[in-house]
């Protein structure tokens, strides 16, 4: 680009910014009260005293101060648009909370229903290696303990159907714990994990005794 383009665009867009100025002057003229004197003096009408002005005439801006005025609304407008990006960035957070809290819920309602003593012999209470859950065998007979260490990457129902959370991820833990009067030996403590796509992570408890 030659330097003449280049001047060119340079007194376009010193042009610009002055518009700019005086259309919000023209829309708010109480701006005027808070600038700074020099500013005011600008802007204000020249008359002589005594004496009606034979014409309106208006003072410009030097371009040192116009190009001063340019980098502060840039430096505005940049801090709007970046708590704009920010408010944007994060308005989906509750939706995925809450996704991510119904995904856990009802995790944690499959194993409480599941029986705390195998019902083939009525007396296992520890889950068989081979029995563990896993996300194709979900549908098949388990007990709660079954489910320790479980975890998936993409939440699917009870048969292995996607249900649209493919960025989120579970994991089950279940340790032996007392509550209240039931010996911890009775009674389980189950804690589901699900974190979101962001890296968020939602963990809910419940137990399950053998009664």
């Amino acid at each position: 680009m030659n330097n003449a383009e280049d001047n060119y665009r340079i007194i376009r867009q010193l042009q610009d910014g002055r518009d700019f100025l005086l259309a919000m002057l023209e829309q708010n003229p109480s701006l005027l009260k808070t600038a700074e004197p020099r500013i005011r003096e600008l802007f204000a009408p020249r008359q002589n005293e005594g004496a009606a002005p034979p014409e309106k005439s208006q003072r410009g801006i030097s371009l040192i101060e116009l190009i001063i005025f340019i980098v502060i609304i840039s430096v505005a407008l940049t801090g709007i648009l970046l708590v704009m990006n920010q408010t944007t960035a994060h308005s989906a957070d509750p939706l995925l909370r809450k996704q991510a809290m119904a995904a856990a819920e009802s995790l944690l309602e499959e194993i409480e229903l599941q029986d705390f003593i195998d019902q083939n012999d009525g007396t296992t209470t520890t889950c068989p290696p081979a029995s563990a859950v896993n996300a194709t065998n979900r549908t098949d007979y388990h007990i709660v303990d079954c489910y320790n260490g479980f975890s998936m990457t993409g939440i699917t129902d009870l048969a292995g159907n996607p249900t649209g959370l493919t960025n989120y991820s579970a994991n089950v833990a279940i340790a032996p714990e007392a509550l209240f009067d039931v010996a911890a030996g009775s009674a389980v403590r189950i804690t589901v994990t699900v974190t979101d796509p962001q890296g968020t992570a939602i963990a809910i408890d419940g137990y399950r005794t053998k009664y």
